[in-house]
């Protein structure tokens, strides 16, 4: 009786797997008529049944375990008609099946919302923010322009430091924080010094992903938040572009077909290419006179190219490059400039046969900087290196694996000297190789995301095992509440002065050596920069045109290392005696930043509106003494508007308003006479003139002024002919001119302005 009940049971199990082998797999990619492009983040799904998937950026879906039968896949998207095919799946086959969109003539907003809702419910989506070009140009633009860094400057939880030399703070983090990817390569400064552009052409981009905290395990070597950007492939159809010109830039952008497919079966090949440069050091000496002596002396250049070769069956290989510059001179005050270039290749790989994604990049980019400031010794800092990397993705319908590796090797050059005078330098070269693996698993209401990575530091010879997890809960169709959290390790510092009023310089380097042996009375082991965040939100839709965002987070850098602003000893065989926070190049510290972020949403035909409200307590500790980094900015608020009118929706009209509680700020106490003594006990301190040295305050306990800005825009769109529009916009920077603090020179006690009111006029021609 028990043989036949074993024999029963196998018999059982031999069925059961025999069933579950007479499935069928289809995957395919999702295509835009008229361009070639891929289409991303589509629904695509088997009508009649509950398979269903969403593409990914290169427009790619999958879905597996389809019991054989003859079926109409389906594809929809905001803007663009629902593509379908039929198909007719075999069991133990993989069906390849292309879908190709149109668009839509009108496009009716409140279906973005329900697409974005139903997003939210298969994805954990918690602290990251999904930037589109459309989004970034319903902000007001300045000329003909909108921009990515206008953009950031509304994300919850992000603090810009200004309009001039602006740097974006996320959820307590600094600059050097903050990881960059443009097509998989690093930037290491996307921002250019006058704080409305990026280096990023907003026309080439397709999608960026901004992660403020908790983000998963496969971005690696940042300890606070990535910035994912990809661009578009150009435009394989025909050739097109845009030109425009404003007062304060002028752009061209070409796009088209290298290679045409003949047919369905055939690949093609593409181009795009985007070239930036500004003149604004020369318009605004004679439209912004009142801005200072100077004008606004900022000037820039950049360019940007790739080509995109494509196989039949979606497969493609990327190869791009780029250089960006940018140059600041204030007369008498500072003079400051910086250069980036780099170029690479990335690849998306389909097999025949298989139900992975295969993907992979390789690339080298550079970055100097120098800035030279009156009464106060030169800075300068070289950063450049290689990343490299492969991943692995599969598609079970809405769960995803994912898994790869990561190579980067990079060289740090760099001078300072401190508000002491002492001179700091190093020159350092490093490896890092970084492994992952993420599972996406949805079970009924609840999404599970967790994920590790596996970081070795080859040249400081430390590992980093690095646990990450994400989760959120379907509480009903309108109300779901999530969380995400992890552990986060970083071998690059930046290096800049905490006394300046507004920082310039963001210069970089790698784990130093010159660093305490102790820290709050423990022993310091790793040199790596350290941290913990944990983040807990709900999303609640209020109603088809509301809906409201909230998280709670926190951020643990529970070791970061910084520039020894106290250093004023030589650490040598001499001063032994002296203690390693008076004589040590570097110091170990602490951090800690809390916070909450409110977004509030209204989406209804022409009007768009959004409320973002952040507030953030953010503080240091060096083992001695406490203090509020010069980002801390206790409420942040931004109020953004658009409305679309006409019979065309050919009028939109844009506005913003910014405001926020002052940065905290180090004032002078006095002056005193500073001798170097490098004569030793032979100089003559009766006779020498010495420098002037500057007595500080506390650190930070005094507050600039609050900030606060209006901007307003308003366009106009002239269709011409197929495939061609004009749009003309006039703008205006500061409406009300208000007299924002930039800059202080502490010495002569001059204060340069933020911004002053500033109208702009730009036009560009799309073909």
């Amino acid at each position: 009786m028990t043989i036949k009940r074993i024999f029963l049971a196998a018999f059982c199990m031999l069925a059961v797997s025999l069933a579950n082998a007479q499935t069928a797999t289809i995957k395919g990619f999702v295509y835009a008529a008229e361009n070639g492009e891929p289409v991303p983040f589509a629904s695509v799904f088997l009508k009649g049944t509950t398979f269903a998937s969403f593409t990914d950026i290169n427009g790619y879906y999958s879905m597996v375990k389809v019991p054989p039968g003859k079926y109409r896949v389906m594809a929809t998207t905001l803007g663009y008609d629902t593509a379908f095919a039929d198909v007719e799946l075999v069991a133990d086959e993989m069906e390849n099946r292309k879908l190709v969109m149109k668009k839509k003539n009108v496009e009716l907003k409140q279906v973005e919302v329900s697409a974005e809702r139903q997003t939210k419910k298969t994805e954990v989506k918690i602290a990251v923010e999904s930037v589109t070009p459309q989004e970034i140009k319903s902000l007001p633009s300045l000329g003909a322009e909108g921009d990515l860094v206008q953009y950031m400057q509304v994300v919850p939880g992000v603090v810009s430091s200004g309009d001039q030399g602006g740097q974006l703070y996320i959820r307590g983090g600094t600059p050097v924080q903050n990881k960059v990817l443009l097509d998989g390569m690093v930037i290491y400064n996307p921002f250019h010094s006058i704080g409305l552009f990026s280096v990023f052409d907003t026309d080439i981009l397709k999608n960026t992903d901004v992660y403020t905290a908790g983000f998963g395990a496969q971005y690696g070597g940042r300890i606070s938040s990535v910035m994912d950007i990809t661009t578009r492939d150009g435009n394989k159809k025909r050739i097109g572009g845009k030109v425009s010109t404003g007062t304060f830039l002028s752009k061209v952008l070409l796009e088209g077909p290298i290679k045409k497919a003949k047919d369905e079966n055939d690949g093609t090949a593409s181009f795009i290419l985007s070239v930036k440069n500004s003149y604004l050091d020369q318009t605004s000496k004679s439209i912004y006179k009142y801005a200072s002596d100077d004008g606004l002396p900022y000037s820039f250049n950049d360019i940007y190219g790739k080509v995109v070769i494509n196989s039949a069956s979606g497969s493609k290989v990327s190869f791009f490059g780029f250089n960006f510059l940018d140059k600041v001179n204030y007369s008498k005050v500072a003079k400051y400039d910086w250069s980036s270039s780099g170029g690479g290749m990335n690849f998306v790989l389909v097999p025949g046969a298989s139900k992975v994604l295969l993907r992979g990049n390789l690339a080298f980019s550079s970055y100097k900087i120098k800035l030279t400031e009156a009464e106060e010794k030169p800075r300068s800092s070289l950063v450049n290196g290689f990343n490299m990397g492969f991943n692995w993705l599969y598609f079970l319908n809405n769960d995803e694996i994912n898994y790869g590796i990561e190579v980067q090797g990079f060289k740090t050059d760099f001078e300072y000297f401190n508000y002491a005078k002492r001179q700091i330098n190093q020159t350092e070269n490093t490896t890092e190789i970084g492994i992952f693996f993420r599972y996406k698993k949805i079970i009924n209401k609840l999404i599970i995301d967790p994920s590790v990575r596996l970081q070795y530091y080859a040249s400081i010879s430390e590992f980093s095992p690095e646990p990450r997890l994400g989760l959120k809960y379907n509480l009903s169709d309108n109300i779901r509440l999530k969380a995400a959290g992890g552990l986060y390790a970083q071998n690059l510092i930046a290096a800049n002065s905490d006394r300046d009023v507004v920082n310039f310089f963001y210069g970089f380097l790698s784990a130093p050596d010159d660093l305490p042996s102790e820290f709050d009375g423990k022993s310091v082991k790793k040199k790596l920069q350290l941290a913990r965040h944990a983040v807990v939100g709900v999303e609640y839709d209020i109603n088809k045109y509301f809906d409201i965002n909230i998280e709670g987070y926190i951020k643990d850098f529970n070791q970061l290392t910084n520039i020894n602003r106290d250093k004023v000893y030589d650490d040598t065989a001499n001063n032994f005696d002296k203690p390693d926070s008076v004589k040590k190049s570097f110091i170990i510290e602490k951090g800690f930043t809390q916070g909450v972020d409110v977004v509030l949403k209204y989406e209804y035909r022409r009007m768009y509106a959004w409320l973002v409200y952040s507030l953030g307590f953010s503080t240091r500790n060096t083992g001695n003494y406490e203090y509020a980094p010069h980002f801390d900015r206790r409420h942040n608020i931004n109020i953004i508007g658009s409305y679309k009118l006409g019979k065309k929706l050919d009028w939109e009209v844009d506005a913003r308003w910014n405001f926020g509680s002052g940065f905290p700020v180090t004032l002078n106490q006095g002056f005193y006479p500073y001798l170097n003594f490098q004569d030793g006990l032979a100089t003559d301190y009766t006779q020498n003139n010495g420098e002037m040295g500057v007595l500080y305050g506390p650190l930070n306990e005094s507050r600039l002024p609050t900030y606060h800005r209006l901007d307003i825009s308003i366009k106009k769109i002239f269709y011409l002919v197929r495939n061609s529009e004009l749009e003309v916009v006039a703008s205006v920077v500061n409406v009300y001119n208000r007299k924002n603090v930039f800059y202080v020179d502490r010495i002569r006690h001059n204060v340069v302005n933020q911004l002053p009111i500033m109208p702009s006029l730009g036009a560009s021609l799309t073909f």
